[in-house]
């Protein structure tokens, strides 16, 4: 049975080590949030920006080690990757605080659950785009960094 964990989640190891990691970047931008807007009383939007900065610091980190596992021979590489991560990440926290923005400035959801609420759906849908540019534009992988050797692994303990 043990086997059989391991063998999925080899298989699907980016997919569920981004949901991890992204889970656990979903809680802490959550509660500098909730810290920020709640407890300091800071406005939302700025409050988000603020969590933002801690929060892209971290995933940044995560994602190049830990979900795509991606290698850098260089400093000008890390740093390519850093700024196109960065660049990524500004487009969907302008998302964000514009959905922050029209829930709880325009629609009122500025207090208690609500502005929790708010948060969340921003969270989401922030999820899922950085995914989409993570996987597709940041950490793609080059035809020469196919996981070939791990399959290989993998059906030399199958035969």
């Amino acid at each position: 049975m043990i086997k059989k964990i391991f063998e999925i989640y080899k298989k699907y190891r980016e997919g569920i080590d981004y949901l991890f990691w992204g889970g656990v970047a979903f809680l802490l931008s959550m509660f500098l949030f909730w810290l920020f807007a709640a407890r300091f009383g800071w406005n939302e939007v700025f409050a988000n920006t603020v969590n933002w900065v801690i929060c892209v610091i971290f995933t940044f980190f995560t994602n190049k080690f830990f979900v795509f596992r991606s290698k850098t021979e260089n400093a000008k590489g890390f740093i390519k990757e850093f700024v196109s991560f960065t660049a990524a990440r500004l487009f969907t926290l302008v998302l964000e605080d514009v959905i922050i923005w029209i829930g709880c400035s325009l629609m009122g959801y500025n207090e208690g659950i609500g502005q929790m609420v708010v948060k969340f759906i921003g969270q989401f849908v922030v999820i899922v785009t950085n995914y989409i540019l993570s996987k597709l534009w940041i950490f793609k992988k080059n035809d020469t960094d196919t996981d070939s050797n791990d399959q290989e692994t993998v059906k030399d303990e199958d035969e």
